[in-house]
């Protein structure tokens, strides 16, 4: 089985790297020191399996672990963490294998017997779990066979679009496949419904107009194209507006 070893701490890693090599039938091939070099190295590679720490400088585990579902086959993860405190409850709840360090031979045989893909769904409880948690920092997108990350400060608006959301941003556009509901959720109130199928960020809001035949739609800094306000969003729209001191 192909392994990655995620953690920013260099023994932790080796101690890891050690106990795979005894247990054998397990080939690292990889190591990364925080989640953006996971996910590079999960691009690459394609591994079975990632062993993640959560606690990681700026992508953290449990982040990098849901851009991972952004693969065509994400391979299995199991959280490793020093924090005992940390969403084990959770962790337990959702059926998400996890280890405590220092890691144990015995327990990470048994965690590796169990290790399965995780959904959507579990990884979300795990992130919602932790009280101390950020949202995420960037969204993921598959692009061919590699993991493309749009920081999220960047994101003008997300566009449902039949199967898929389509995200623009500042230098393009592209296409992910997550609920609206969904990150409507995790990132308001920086990003506002302005139409069922449509969130904008509001800080690249410039205007919300009415047009002559009622309508009303919304212009973007950074977007020459408008975007279809609903009338029920329209007036919420306006008084943000009104309140906002950079407009």
């Amino acid at each position: 089985m192909k392994v990655i070893i995620a953690d920013d701490e260099l023994p932790a890693r080796a101690r890891l790297r050690r106990l795979l090599e005894e247990l054998r039938g397990y080939e690292v091939v990889a190591e990364a020191a925080n989640g953006a070099e996971a996910l590079a190295a999960c691009a690459r590679e394609l591994p079975e399996l990632v062993l993640m720490d959560i606690r990681m400088p700026g992508i953290g585990g449990v982040e990098a672990a849901r851009h991972l579902g952004a693969l065509a086959q994400p391979p299995a993860v199991i959280f490793v963490t020093a924090y005992n405190e940390y969403a084990i409850d959770a962790f337990d709840a959702q059926a998400v294998g996890y280890l405590l360090k220092p890691v144990r031979k015995e327990r990470l045989e048994s965690a590796l017997h169990h290790a399965a893909r995780l959904t959507r769904a579990q990884l979300s409880a795990v992130a919602a779990a932790d009280t101390r948690r950020e949202r995420r920092h960037h969204i993921a997108a598959r692009i061919a066979d590699r993991l493309r990350l749009i920081p999220v400060e960047n994101v003008l608006y997300f566009q449902a679009d039949q199967k898929y959301v389509s995200v623009r941003h500042l230098e393009g556009e592209v296409l992910i496949d997550e609920p609206l509901k969904d990150l409507e959720e995790e990132f308001a109130p920086d990003f506002i419904r302005i139409h069922r199928n449509a969130l904008i960020a509001v800080k690249h809001l410039l205007t919300v107009d009415k047009l002559p035949n009622a309508q009303y739609q919304a212009r973007l800094r950074g977007c020459e194209q408008p975007l279809v306000v609903s009338r029920r969003h329209a007036t919420a729209l306006r008084r943000l507006l009104r309140r906002s001191p950079d407009t």
